[in-house]
This record gives C-alpha cells, sequence and structure tokens, in this order.
C-alpha cells in the first residue's frame, strides 16, 4: 500500500491536475451533518469550512493544518441512501469517463456536472454496483503537513472490495489504463492498480457472500486500537479488531452512521 498524497507539494504544485486513474479524493453523504463534523472531528482533529453554494446540498470540506482531507455532504431528508466513503479517481475528462462508464456495464448516477468552479464530477456504480467518483480538475487534497512522517486523520489508501476482482478488474483497468500486478497469495483474488509505474490503490474480492461491493478508504493513525476504542466510545463501532498485516496494524471501523472506514498505522 502507499498513499495518495503529495510529498512537498507547495504554491503551484497544489493546483496541478492528478495524473489520471489516482485516487484523489474521498468524500461521505450523511443523514446528520452537524454530528457526523463533531464525530470525526473529535476522532481525528478535523476542522471544516464549506466551500460555496453546492449543487448537491450543505456541503464541507474537513481540513487538517489547513490541507483538505476529506468532503462530508447532507443527503435530502427524503433520501434514505446507504451511507459509505466514496472514493475519487482522477480523470482529464469527465464527460468521456461518464460515456465510457455508461456503455461498458456500469451506471452513472449523477453528473457530469461542474464543481464550484475547480472542475467536473460525476458519481457512477461500476459493474458489480460499487460506488465510485470520477474527479477532473484541480488537487483537491493537499500534502501533508510540512516535517511530518504522517498525519493522524489522512486517507492513505483506497481499496475496492467486490465479489470477483479479476471480473471487475477489467473494467477498471480500460476505463484508466491502469498496470496490474497480483497481490498477495498465487491464488488470491486480488490485485494492486499501478500509474505511472507506483501503487495506488486495490481491488480484492470478496466471494460470492459479500453484500455490497463497496470502496474502502484507509486513514492513517498513531495508534490503530486506541482509536478503534474512542471510535466506540463516540458511538460508532468495530466492524473488524485490530490485526497485523504486510501493510501495517489495520482495523476495520465504522461511524454512528454506519459509514465503514479503515484504520492504518503503516511502517515507519
Amino acid at each position: 500500500m502507499t498513499e495518495v498524497w503529495g510529498s512537498s507539494e507547495t504554491g503551484e504544485e497544489e493546483t496541478r491536475h492528478h495524473t489520471p486513474g489516482t485516487p484523489c479524493w474521498t468524500s461521505l453523504l450523511v443523514h446528520d451533518l452537524e454530528a457526523t463534523k463533531e464525530f470525526y472531528g473529535r476522532l481525528f482533529g478535523w476542522t471544516y469550512y464549506s466551500p460555496g453554494p453546492r449543487q448537491l446540498g450543505p456541503y464541507v470540506r474537513a481540513t487538517l493544518d489547513g490541507h483538505n482531507v476529506a468532503g462530508i455532504g447532507e443527503l435530502p431528508p427524503d433520501r434514505q441512501l446507504p451511507n459509505a466513503w466514496t472514493t475519487y479517481l482522477a480523470s482529464d475528462d469527465a464527460d468521456v469517463c461518464a460515456e465510457w462508464i455508461r456503455c461498458s456495464g456500469g451506471t452513472v448516477g449523477v453528473g457530469p456536472l461542474a464543481a464550484e468552479g475547480a472542475g467536473r464530477l460525476v458519481l457512477a456504480t461500476d459493474p458489480a454496483g460499487a460506488p465510485f467518483g470520477v474527479w477532473q480538475g484541480q488537487r483537491l487534497l493537499g500534502p501533508r503537513p510540512a516535517g511530518t512522517p504522517g498525519a493522524e486523520g489522512t486517507p492513505v489508501w483506497h481499496e475496492l472490495v467486490t465479489h470477483d476482482a479479476a471480473a471487475v478488474l477489467k473494467f477498471y483497468r480500460a476505463l484508466f489504463g491502469y498496470e496490474t500486478k497480483a497481490a498477495g497469495a498465487v491464488d488470491s483474488d486480488a490485485f494492486t492498480l499501478h500509474v505511472d509505474g507506483r501503487p495506488v490503490a486495490s481491488i480484492r474480492g470478496a466471494g460470492p457472500s459479500l453484500r455490497h461491493p463497496h470502496w474502502m478508504t484507509y486513514f492513517e493513525v498513531a495508534d490503530v486500537d486506541a482509536t478503534a476504542r474512542r471510535v466506540a466510545e463516540l458511538g460508532g463501532r468495530v466492524v473488524s479488531a485490530p490485526q497485523e498485516t504486510p501493510a501495517g496494524r489495520v482495523a476495520t471501523v465504522a461511524d454512528p452512521e454506519g459509514a465503514a472506514f479503515t484504520l492504518q498505522r503503516t511502517g515507519r
């Protein structure tokens, strides 16, 4: 696993566009925006600001040390969608991506539409039903705070959990031109996606019993066990207890509205 953050970009570098296929943003739609802001603020130390009028309803960007880390929007009262973090993948042309998704077994739910003058976005689902976003435009994520090897509460990895990784891999590889490598054991249904020779995300097959294919966002923390306990104290729950993995110690948790995410302590 690797992070999607730039290591030392400042000034003009922050406005450059992301390389197509790179996970470039993560966002969450919730029923109670204020309660969700409080939960993540107390868990990760996020602060918030509103970037301006939104076509899709109230929306804030979460920040750490002045740098964007994620977005949270509020659903209309009559919309009862399941809560889940959505990974956005960068594109040079959101309109072309949307048409390709429609013609390749996916579904476009929203867009393409302009977003605050910073770019264009699409919300879609892949052929297996996993929601994801497409972003064309300026960088949304800022660099890590200067002088820190890691920053608690920042997104560091994105993984698609689906029924059959080998099958859905063809969709994403054709859409974004990923180079791919098998991950894990020889007979495991798992792949790492590479852009320009560097790993940016992964796809893991969980078998037909998986209820809802989804993209999982990993957030870095200093202490996985302590943060998982804190999630429960704040009204969330621990979905998968902390465990050691080749990529570091991880635990999957869910916020009070049920949106799952993974805590990760990477090796130093």
